[in-house]
């Protein structure tokens, strides 16, 4: 896959999951740190625009670490609908 269709299928992964994260009971940490992963995500677009695919790609995959963290701290799996 392009690098440029994997970074439009990460974005669209996360944007799934960023609802399953807006959907719970977060502590104030935990809102920090989706906070963080949607600068991340936000900060992927900027790349993208730019034609930096590989900052883009970077950008979203680190958006997806936190994100992930947050999802399983909270007992959800965010692979759960790609299994």
């Amino acid at each position: 896959m392009e690098i440029e269709a994997r970074v439009r299928k990460n974005i669209a992964i996360f944007n799934d999951n960023i609802k399953k994260a807006e959907m719970l009971e977060l502590n104030g940490r935990e809102r920090e740190v989706v906070a963080l992963a949607k600068m991340y995500a936000s900060d992927t677009e900027s790349w993208m625009e730019k034609g930096d695919y590989v900052t883009a790609f970077s950008s979203i995959e680190y958006a997806h670490g936190l994100l992930d963290a947050v999802l399983k701290i909270n007992g959800k799996d965010p692979y759960e609908d790609r299994k």
